[in-house]
C-alpha cells in the first residue's frame, strides 16, 4: 500500500491521525460508540478529537457538557466538535461552494443562493463531500493522534465523488453543451480546469478513506435493520472501502423478564445472520444496558467491550454478502 495522498502543502511521506469512522442507520448507537472510543484512547494516552456530523448532535448530551463545542477539551487529552448542517455548509460554501457552481451554472441559468438551497437540499452529500476533506486535512495537521468520526452512511457521499468524473466524461462527448458553455460566455477551458481539480479532490478523498481510515459498522439486531446493511456494505465494496469490524449494539444478554425474553428470541435469529455473514471480520456484541447511555462511567463501561479501535489497513471484510 502506497503511502496516502496528503493535502496540498503536506509531507508526502508524512503519516496522518489514525481516523476512526464509525458508520450506521439512526439510532443504533454510532454516537455512543465514537464517545465510548475516543475516551479509550484519551484515557490510554493518546490525545483524540471526536466529531459528529451529526445534523442533531448528540455528543454533548452524551458526555453531559453544555455550550459550544469547537475542539472543546472535555477530559484531559479528549476534544470534541459537534458540526451542524449550517457549519458544515459554511465551510463547504467557503471553500468549495463557487467553483461547483460555476459548473453547474453552466449547464442551468440560476444564482447562486438558488444554486445553495439546491445542493443542500437536493445534492447533501456535497456537505459530507467536504467534510471527508475537511477530516483528511485536520489529519494530516498532526494536532491529534487520533480523530473519532461520528457520521451517517457513506452513501450519499460515494456517488457524489463520482460526479467529477461522470461530467468530465460527458462533456469530452458532447459538443453541443461545448457550445452552450461558450454562448454563456464560460470558457471551456475554465470549466474542464474546474472539474478537474473537483475530480482530484474526489480522488484524494477515496484514496484517504481507503488508506488511512478504520470503518466500523454500527448496527441493532432487528430484521430491517439487519437487511439495510446489504445495501451500506455493497456501496463500500463498489468504491474499493471495506469494514474493519461489525457493532451490534443492544444485545440482549440478562433476559431477566418475559419482555427481555421474548426480545431475546425476536434477536437470536438476526445475531446469527450477522455472525454468518461477517464471519470474515470482528462482530462485536455491546449489551442493552437498563437505562441512557450518559456520562463518563457508562461510556468506560462500553469502551471496555469494544476494546481496542481497528488501525486503518486492518483485515477487513469485503465479500461479507456473498452468498
Amino acid at each position: 500500500m502506497g503511502a496516502p495522498a496528503g493535502p496540498e502543502g503536506a509531507r508526502q511521506d508524512s503519516v496522518p491521525a489514525q481516523v476512526h469512522l464509525f458508520i450506521g442507520k439512526g439510532g443504533v448507537g454510532k454516537t455512543t460508540c465514537s464517545a465510548a472510543t475516543a475516551l479509550r484512547l484519551a484515557e490510554a494516552g493518546d490525545s483524540s478529537l471526536v466529531i459528529s456530523t451529526d445534523p442533531t448532535p448528540s455528543l454533548s448530551h452524551i458526555f453531559e457538557i453544555q455550550g459550544a463545542h469547537r475542539e472543546r477539551e472535555v477530559l484531559p487529552r479528549l476534544f470534541l466538535t459537534e458540526l451542524g448542517m449550517d457549519d458544515v455548509r459554511g465551510m463547504w460554501d467557503e471553500r468549495f461552494g463557487r467553483e461547483v457552481f460555476s459548473v453547474f451554472s453552466a449547464f442551468v441559468d440560476v444564482d447562486y443562493d438558488t444554486f445553495a438551497q439546491f445542493a443542500a437540499s437536493v445534492l447533501p452529500g456535497l456537505n459530507e463531500e467536504f467534510m471527508v476533506d475537511y477530516v483528511r486535512r485536520l489529519a494530516y495537521e498532526h494536532r491529534y493522534r487520533h480523530i473519532v468520526w461520528d457520521t451517517a452512511p457513506l452513501g450519499q457521499t460515494l456517488a457524489l465523488l463520482g460526479v467529477p468524473s461522470m461530467l468530465s466524461e460527458h462533456l469530452r462527448g458532447a459538443p453541443r453543451v461545448y457550445a452552450r458553455l461558450r454562448a454563456s460566455g464560460e470558457g471551456r477551458e475554465s470549466i474542464m480546469t474546474v472539474i478537474r481539480r473537483w475530480q482530484q479532490l474526489a480522488d484524494a478523498c477515496i484514496g484517504f478513506l481507503r488508506e488511512s481510515v478504520s470503518i466500523s459498522l454500527v448496527a441493532i439486531p432487528e430484521a430491517l435493520a439487519v437487511q439495510q446493511l446489504d445495501g451500506a456494505v455493497a456501496e463500500l465494496n463498489r468504491y474499493g472501502l471495506a469494514v474493519a469490524r461489525l457493532i451490534v449494539n443492544n444485545v440482549v444478554q440478562a433476559a431477566d423478564s418475559p419482555f427481555l425474553e421474548q426480545k431475546a428470541r425476536q434477536q437470536r435469529p438476526q445475531l446469527e445472520r450477522l455472525r454468518e455473514r461477517f464471519r470474515r471480520i470482528p462482530v462485536l456484541e455491546i449489551p442493552l444496558f437498563a437505562g441512557e447511555v450518559r456520562g463518563i462511567a457508562r461510556l468506560r463501561e462500553v469502551g471496555r467491550r469494544l476494546g481496542p479501535a481497528p488501525a486503518a489497513g486492518a483485515a477487513a471484510e469485503t465479500d461479507a454478502f456473498r452468498g
